[in-house]
């Protein structure tokens, strides 16, 4: 218990430190001045994909596009596609999406959960979006992309796919 106690107080102190260093970074001064990119060009969209809504077609329309609109795409992999994030790695991501002037714009995709950039001190937030589906229809669509699988991925044999029959 004392292990995972000092655990978390060192998470939550690395935390409390990697904040001040983006509240830093937006001061009343505004943004650093290393490279200023233009509004426009300072947007990011997050997709926090919803499994069997069209997350795959949706984003590959995203990449379809990116080159001929001049955007960045940008899979989000949390570990083990874990979607909840524990702070330190909140803290991590807000630092890259805000920092990361190459990816800008960007449309980053994942199957994450929705993460409040103000509680970080983040002035310039990123714009989210989702896809939603009717739940029967949704059901349904899982159900055989357990029985079949998938188009992108045709050998994969997964832990709930279970017999075909």
């Amino acid at each position: 218990i004392e292990i995972l106690y000092f655990s978390s107080i060192t998470e939550r102190a690395i935390a409390r430190h990697e904040v001040r260093e983006i509240e830093q970074r937006h001061t009343v001064d505004g943004p650093r001045q290393d490279v200023t990119l233009d509004e426009e060009d300072d947007v990011v969209i997050i997709y926090n994909r919803v499994p069997k809504t069209a997350s795959t077609s949706f984003t590959n329309i995203a990449y379809d596009l990116c080159a001929k609109n001049k955007y960045h795409v940008l899979h989000i992999n949390t570990t083990k596609n874990n979607p909840v994030m524990s702070l330190q790695d909140q803290v991590r991501f807000v630092k890259n999406v805000t920092s990361w002037k190459e990816m800008k714009p960007g449309f980053y995709h994942g199957h994450i959960s929705y993460l409040d950039f103000a509680k970080f001190g983040v002035k310039k937030k990123p714009i989210y979006i989702n896809v939603i589906r009717d739940p029967i229809e949704r059901l349904v669509s899982y159900y055989y992309f357990l029985r079949f699988g998938d188009d992108y991925r045709p050998g994969l044999r997964r832990r709930k796919q279970g017999d075909k029959k």
